[in-house]
């Protein structure tokens, strides 16, 4: 007599347990990914246009709606035949010395606050934060006759200077910077103060040594922050520098595209491009200390 033996059941593969059906992994995740498509194409499009328009040699945005119909380098030749170059270093110089100045004041001010306890902290702070709600450049009448009569007296921080531009910038460095240190600063634990005390340590070595160390993702963020809004800012820059060699780069952009009959379009947007390389090249570079800079920091002291 025949015996039949029955192949045993295979167990069920971790994915066939977790498999979900069609339409209520598109509610439940689908969804988040098709938004996430639309995003990257909403936000993708306008850099690919200027990538575009860098390249058509006809020098406008209309010529450029069929994308890369014309594909030439003579707008990126023909930025070395202008300033650009010299507006680039400019704005670089004026950006990194501003960044490094707001990360010293607001590392300095949030420390201190942080830290110690004094008459008038608490003022303080609030006057801080509602101090950084006007933008600055609502005082642009108020700093153009400081300059003027600054210069008068002292040329290198009148108009026309860039060391004039780098300090009304760092003038407003305060604020929503110092606010966002002290949140983070707050976060480091008091014991290693004294600790480092005990140790013999003063102020000045607990703050160099030890806490400007474990406060480096704020840093980071902070001097980001104060890089790309100065690298970009036009109308502090454009009432400040006068002469065409020491514009930066957006009064000299707009220069280019500020008549309606003489805009070059192909000039504007292959520089452009090129001013946007040091801004991406900073942020890929400190993009680890981004997220935990900016969580770290909204911690309530």
């Amino acid at each position: 007599m025949a015996t039949t033996t029955t192949a045993p059941a295979q167990p069920a593969t971790r994915s066939d347990r977790h498999r979900m059906p069609a339409r209520r992994w598109f509610s439940e995740l689908g969804w988040r990914h098709l938004v996430g498509v639309v995003a990257v194409a909403f936000a993708l499009f306008p850099i690919v246009y200027v990538f575009s328009a860098s390249l058509s040699e006809g020098g406008t945005l209309t010529g450029s709606n069929e994308l890369f119909s014309d594909v030439s380098g003579s707008n990126y030749t023909a930025l070395g035949e202008s300033l650009f170059w010299t507006w680039l270093l400019n704005t670089v110089v004026i950006a990194v010395a501003t960044a490094v100045g707001t990360v010293l004041m607001g590392a300095a001010a949030a420390y201190a606050f942080s830290r110690f306890r004094f008459r008038g902290r608490r003022a303080g702070l609030t006057a801080l934060l509602i101090i950084q709600m006007f933008p600055q450049m609502l005082a642009f009448v108020a700093v153009f006759l400081l300059l003027l009569g600054i210069g008068n007296v002292l040329p290198v921080l009148g108009l026309n200077s860039k060391i004039a531009l780098i300090a009304v910038y760092l003038g407003g460095a305060l604020g929503v910077n110092t606010f966002l240190m002290y949140g983070f600063f707050n976060t480091v634990p008091r014991e290693l103060d004294e600790a480092a005390k005990i140790d013999g340590a003063t102020h000045a070595q607990t703050y160099w040594t030890i806490i400007l160390r474990l406060v480096t993702p704020i840093l980071a963020v902070v001097g980001l922050l104060s890089f790309i809004s100065s690298f970009g800012e036009f109308i502090i820059a454009r009432l400040v520098l006068q002469s065409e060699r020491n514009w930066t780069v957006a009064v000299g952009l707009y220069n280019w595209v500020s008549a309606l009959l003489e805009a070059n379009w192909g000039l504007f947007t292959a520089g452009a491009v090129i001013a946007a390389v040091p801004v991406l090249l900073l942020f890929l570079f400190l993009q680890r200390y981004i997220v935990g800079g900016l969580t770290a920091g909204a911690v309530k002291g």
